[in-house]
This record gives structure tokens, sequence and C-alpha cells, in this order.
């Protein structure tokens, strides 16, 4: 590869007028910054531009050659549409040189309206595999902003299989959850971290504890900040981000003032200027390396770029922590003032009411089909001690599911990189062999839909992971091909009214059981157990553990195949006592993955029988039901966001 001044991009933050000049003084080859609304910065503050400030903005880089690219990279809710449509058709007007987005309504309103405006996906669509950039280049995207847990192999061979540009996080405040996949914020404060509202629970002190005894584990660790994964810094490794094809190195630090953005950009842009002027003859320089080390907020890592994280990797101490901006709190339990208000959903039920479960054995998939499940979701991730399904597992459920007269969809993970969607081409081709066939394929991401639609004909079932926050987004998801959409578990019950109010996708809602409040690429236990080893300690990996706050609540921990951590919440999930008022939805979901097939056929027994009682008219629970639910449970119950009027939006 030939290298020139062009061949990679330089690429700034800015949350103030001094800030964007210092990033062009300074040398920047774009800056990126955000309106006063729609954008992943929307703390209280001085910072974000309003739509003059924008209009000056572009001006001024475009006078002083540079690029402008403007964030519209938050989730959306149907409230907020009428403002969005005036914001794009604004920014059609002022010509900014591309807009980063992550809510498919902005694809889909960007198609609608005609607008001609570049698209660079953002970091928080949680782009890793090259079957999702096929289908983003279809909407017109010309850039993808890679997701912080892939290494520079891993880009290196993405980039020559696709082609597009990659725009890779190389300084700054980096997530210690895969982006777009934590909801901890929303769902515990109703600010939401992808909806630019994040109060960073990951800075929160925790302690290791053993799951089922509550036995202290980490007293021998190096501090409580478990989740407070320091700042990226590719300062020494810019030859390898080069030849690795990525094209934009971003910045991180919307909210950090001008000498520290002008300090950043005039270091990157003379080391990054040497290499291109002699790769062969260059070596780092020092003074640089010391200007940014002695004005660091955190010390500094490289994540993931070059393999898997270690305990180096995260600030325990937390002595280096900028700001802390929240402190533990107790999750809300069954406080549903709000939700008691609220109206019923106007939609028409089927006179029969889908009942769902995703279940974490055969065992439990039978437990639930026995007891009333409609349909049972199977496979995808299964959380130590259990070990993954295999093949004659999913043909033994689906027969057994098909003679009951229920429904088995095979799940797909959450997050599928190169190996994930290696073994699913595989797992696809095998499924056209069983005797029984499945009845759908639930998928996590645009990649895994693409998958799928290529290699099989199913119908297809997207999961929560897409993060569906609105009509246009579900109109979107229905349009590339998916009869079921299934609600963010952000969205509060008024926002979720909305939707299944004018969705032409069937929507599905969770409305019971344990789910995640991230998903994190790192060995979290391993990172405070001095002896997790585990060649040398397999069982280590089998036994749970749990992160245990400041606030006294439990987030146990669930160690998926892939080494992946799902960190749940602490309490469940639990809408029994309300379905009067989900009217109009697809499918009643649990997530049963978490349950024993014993809980598992005591919980699908209780919604089977209320949701048939209100078929038949009948709107009362039943109060012992409920009762014995609560008191079997392994966690205490919440009714999460929708003890909110509104997931706070970005108006």
């Amino acid at each position: 590869m030939l290298l020139n001044r062009k061949s990679v991009e330089l690429l700034a933050p800015a949350g103030t007028w001094d800030a964007l000049e210092a990033a062009v003084e300074a040398g920047a080859d774009a800056v990126y910054l955000g309106g006063k609304h729609f954008n992943m910065r929307m703390h209280e503050g001085d910072f974000n531009f309003d739509d003059e400030a924008l209009k000056r903005a572009v001006e001024y880089t475009h006078a002083h050659d540079v690029r402008l690219y403007i964030t519209l990279n938050n989730l959306i809710s149907d409230e907020e549409i009428p403002a969005l449509r005036e914001y794009l058709a604004y920014l059609e007007k002022i010509r900014p040189d591309a807009i980063l987005v992550q809510d498919f309504a902005v694809l889909e309103l960007v198609h609608e309206m005609g607008l001609t405006i570049p698209l660079h996906t953002s970091v928080m669509m949680n782009t890793h595999n090259e079957n999702a950039i096929e289908r983003l280049k279809e909407y017109g995207i010309t850039r993808i902003v890679v997701g912080r847990e892939m290494t520079l192999s891993e880009l290196s061979l993405l980039c020559e299989r696709t082609g597009i540009e990659v725009e890779y996080f190389m300084h700054g405040d980096m997530c210690m959850s895969e982006s777009g996949q934590c909801i901890h914020s929303g769902v515990l404060f109703g600010q939401s971290g992808n909806r630019g509202r994040c109060l960073k629970p990951c800075r929160w002190p925790y302690q290791l504890i053993d799951d089922e005894t509550g036995e202290v584990l980490d007293k021998e660790s190096e501090g409580p900040y478990k989740l407070a994964l320091k700042d990226m810094c590719m300062y020494r490794s810019i030859p390898q981000l080069i030849q690795a094809g990525v094209f934009s190195f971003k910045i991180e630090g919307r909210m950090r003032p001008a000498p520290f953005i002008r300090r950043i950009v005039s270091t990157y842009r003379k080391a990054i200027d040497d290499y291109i002027a002699d790769p062969q003859g260059y070596t780092v320089d020092e003074e640089g390396w010391r200007s940014l080390y002695e004005n660091r907020a955190r010390d500094f890592t490289t994540t993931f770029a070059f393999g898997g994280t270690s305990k180096q990797d995260i600030g325990f101490t937390g002595e280096r922590e900028p700001r802390f901006f929240s402190n533990a709190v107790k999750e809300a339990g069954l406080q549903d003032e709000v939700l008691q208000q609220e109206q019923p959903i106007e939609a028409d039920n089927a006179p029969h009411r889908c009942l769902a479960l995703r279940v974490g054995s055969p065992d439990a998939a039978r437990a639930a089909i026995d007891n009333g499940a409609d349909c049972v979701y199977i496979g995808g991730e299964a959380f130590r001690p259990h070990r993954p399904w295999k093949l004659r597992d999913y043909e033994d459920v689906i027969a057994y599911a098909h003679k009951a007269g229920a429904k088995a969809v095979i799940m797909t993970p959450r997050t599928t990189r190169r190996r994930e969607c290696g073994e699913l081409e595989q797992f696809f081709k095998a499924l056209q062999g069983f005797a029984a066939q499945p009845d759908g394929i639930m998928v996590s991401n645009l990649g895994s839909l693409q998958l799928a639609q290529k290699l099989t004909d199913y119908p297809l079932y997207a999961d929560h992971s897409f993060n569906l926050f609105n009509h246009l987004a579900a109109k979107f998801m229905k349009e590339n091909g998916l009869a079921q959409g299934c609600a963010s578990l952000e969205l509060s019950f008024a926002q979720l009214k909305e939707i299944v109010e004018a969705s032409p996708l069937p929507i599905e809602v969770i409305v019971h059981g344990s789910y995640e409040s991230m998903i994190c690429d790192h060995d979290l236990a391993g990172m405070s157990l001095p002896h997790a080893q585990e060649l040398d300690n397999p069982e280590v990996y089998d036994r749970r553990y749990a992160l245990l706050d400041k606030a006294g609540e439990k987030h146990s921990l669930r160690l998926d195949q892939y080494g992946r951590n799902h960190i749940l919440f602490a309490k469940d999930l639990c809408l029994y006592p309300y379905l009067e008022k989900f009217n109009g939805l697809a499918s009643c979901r649990i997530e049963a993955q978490d349950y024993s097939p014993e809980l598992t056929a005591q919980v699908t027994k209780a919604y089977r029988e209320r949701l048939d009682k209100l078929s038949a008219g009948d709107k009362a629970f039943d109060r012992e039901t409920f009762e014995k639910l609560q008191q079997a449970s392994p966690r205490e119950f919440g009714i999460g966001t929708y003890r909110f009027r509104q997931s706070r939006n970005s108006i």
C-alpha cells in the first residue's frame, strides 16, 4: 500500500466552538460534532451546536478544507419523529460531509425524503461482520465505525473483503459493554446510553462474589472498579493501524475542553505525517508520547486491538476517574404508579394470545411446551455450566414441539463475528437435513439477518438486540424481510404503545424473566481472581459469579461459550399483574434462559392461564399464583422502564 497525505483521516471531536477551532488549527482532517438534539452526548451543559452554529461550523470547516460530520447516532422514539424529519431536512440544506447514524428510522427517512447526505454507521450500530456491511451498503452507507471489540487483524480482513471505509476509535473513553448492547442506565434511571444520556454504571465500584453463597472472592484484587476500562491510546501503534487498512482515526472526546483537543490532535497529526513521509524509518516520538501521557485523564490501554483484554486494561482503583456520573442505587421493584395510570394499547388481540419462551436447555424447552408455550426459542448462547446445544438437541425439541402443536424457533448469538458467522453457515446447512424443520430463525443483527436470508428460507424474527425503538424502524425491518420484531427493553409503556399502534410489523414484548444489562467481551472473573487460568482450572469458569454494587444489588454474571459475560439485572422483569394493558402483541415473551426446567414450567403455566383468561374477557389476575412466582424466583421482581413516563428523549 502506497501512502500519501490522503491515505488516512485524522478525525477529531468538538463539543464547543473553541474545541472546533482547536481541532482545525491543530491539523484534523475532519471533525465530528452534534446538534442540540439527536446525538450520543445529551448531558446538560454548554455542549453541542444549535442549528445556526451547525451551519457556521460547516462553512468554517469547509473554508479550511476540513470535512465535517454530524452525529445523529442515538435511538429515536416515536414522539421525536416529526422533529427528526425537520432536522434531517435542515442538515440536507447546510450540507455536512456525512451524518453518523444508529437508528434504522434515520435510514428509512433518508430514503423516504430523498436526501443525498453521505451516511456513516455509528459505533452504536455494533457492526462487526461483513454480512452486515453488505446489507448496509444497500442503504448508501459509505463508512462504518466498527465495534470496539474487533482486533486489527479482523479489521484488516474486513476492509479487504468489503472495500468499505473503516473508522476506528484510536484514543479516548471506551465502553465496557458492546456498543448498543448496554441498557443498564436506561432501565435503572430512564436515561438510556443508547439515547445519549448514559450515567455510566460501569464506573461504579463492585465486589466479585459467589452467585449462590454470596462469598466475597476478590479480597486480593487490585480494587473495586471492575468495569472501569482505561482510555484507548493507539499512539504507539500508528503503523499497525494504517497497515491494517483503517482509513479514519477517531479521537473520542466531545465533552473535552479546547486545550485538551488541541494537544491530542497536534500530537497525532505529527506522528501520522511522520509515518506517511517515511514508513520504514519511522520511530515513535517519545516527546509526543510524554505529552499524551502526562496530560491523560485515565491511564491508557489498547483494549482489543491486539487480542483479548486482561486486568491490565482496567482502572481498578478508580483514582484516575475524571468524573462519576452516578452512584449505585437499588433497582426499582414493582413501583407501578405510572404504569397503573397508563391507558391500554389500542390494538386488536388475536383470539389466542401467543406465549413464547427463550429457554436454556432441551429439558426446559419441553417443560415450557408441556405447560402451554406456543413457541420456544432454542439454542444461541449457552450459559456455563450448560454446554451449547447439539444438532440432535435441536432435532428432538423441534419434533417434540410439533407433536404438541407448538413452534420451535432457532436462536442465533447476539454477537456474530467471524467465528460465529462461520459456525452459522455450517449450522444452517445442517438444518436442511432435519426430519422436522424449525419454524423460523431469530436473528440478532443485520449480519445474521443477511446470512440467514442467503442460506435459508425460514421465517426470520428480530431479537431485542436490534434496539427497536419506533415504528419507522419496524417498517425498515419489515422491508428487510423480518416477520416479527422484539421491542427494546428501554421503552416506557407510553412509547411502546405508540409503536404497537403504528407498526406495520408484528411486535413481540418481553413480559417476564432475567435479562442482561450489558454484554462484555472481557473475562470479568479472571481479571479479579488470581488463580483463574482456564487450562489449569476449568471449573473456575463453570462456577457462577456475580457483581455486588454499593447499593447491595447483586448482578449475576453468565459466561457463554464464546467467552462473553452477560451481566444480569438484579431484578427479574415481571409484568404478570399488568398484562391487560398489553394488547395487540404478536407475542408475549418470557426470558427463561436462566431458569431451571421446574421454574420454566411454573412461569409458563402462570402466564398461559393469565393470557387465556384475558382472551376470555377476565382481566383479574390470580394473586396467589403471582405470590408463588415471587417465592420461586431466583431474584426479586421489578417492572424495569415501565415505571417511567418515558425513556428521556433527545428534544
